[in-house]
């Protein structure tokens, strides 16, 4: 019946969603190496307009723990400088006038170790949302069912697809936050 198999299509546009949100989260988590993504979210006061600070600078990563941020228009260095101190991202830039510098310094082990635990945090968190979709379908398939749109055999059916679904979701948000854990401990 096409109603019950949009649930399990919506299912998996849902996971799919939360499984980019922690792609992208997983991208601003500081490792031991310089990635560009860890800014992101920070906004430079251009003319009056909160701007993305790609729209202001390019932004690149030249050497494993080092971002340098050139700005098109030399006149916003500063405000590009400040907008990064207030990120708060624990890394200290260098503007020499002409571009700003982002050192980013060695990781100790104990660091290391507190990134990891945020990792696996934001996973579970993630895993919850994974679950919440499935309650979420599956209250749906009960009330089609109630509703008369399907009938007992397609309910089971689909609550099997849909339980599948999860435990894929579930899988590759292991699997994600294993790939990240094993990117901070290493050095």
């Amino acid at each position: 019946m096409a109603n019950g198999d949009e649930v399990v299509t919506q299912l998996k546009s849902r996971i799919d969603k939360t499984l980019d949100d922690l792609k992208k989260e997983l991208g601003k988590v500081r490792t031991g190496r310089a990635s560009t993504s860890i800014l992101d979210g920070i906004r430079v006061d251009f003319y009056g307009t909160p701007t993305p600070l790609s729209g202001v600078a390019s932004v690149n990563a030249p050497e494993p723990r080092l971002i340098t941020i050139k700005p098109w228009d030399k006149s916003v260095l500063k405000d590009i400088e400040k907008a990064i101190r207030e990120a708060n991202l624990g890394i200290n830039p260098m503007n020499d006038g002409e571009l700003i510098r982002l050192p980013f310094p060695a990781l100790t082990e104990e660091r290391r170790k507190e990134i990891a635990k945020q990792v696996k945090s934001k996973g579970e968190e993630h895993k919850v949302a994974v679950r919440n979709i499935r309650r979420d379908a599956n209250e749906l398939i009960k009330t089609q069912l109630k509703d008369k749109k399907i009938t007992e055999d397609d309910k089971k059916r689909l609550e099997e697809k849909v339980q599948k679904e999860t435990d894929a979701g579930v899988a590759e948000v292991d699997k994600i936050v294993a790939a990240k854990e094993k990117e901070v401990m290493s050095v």
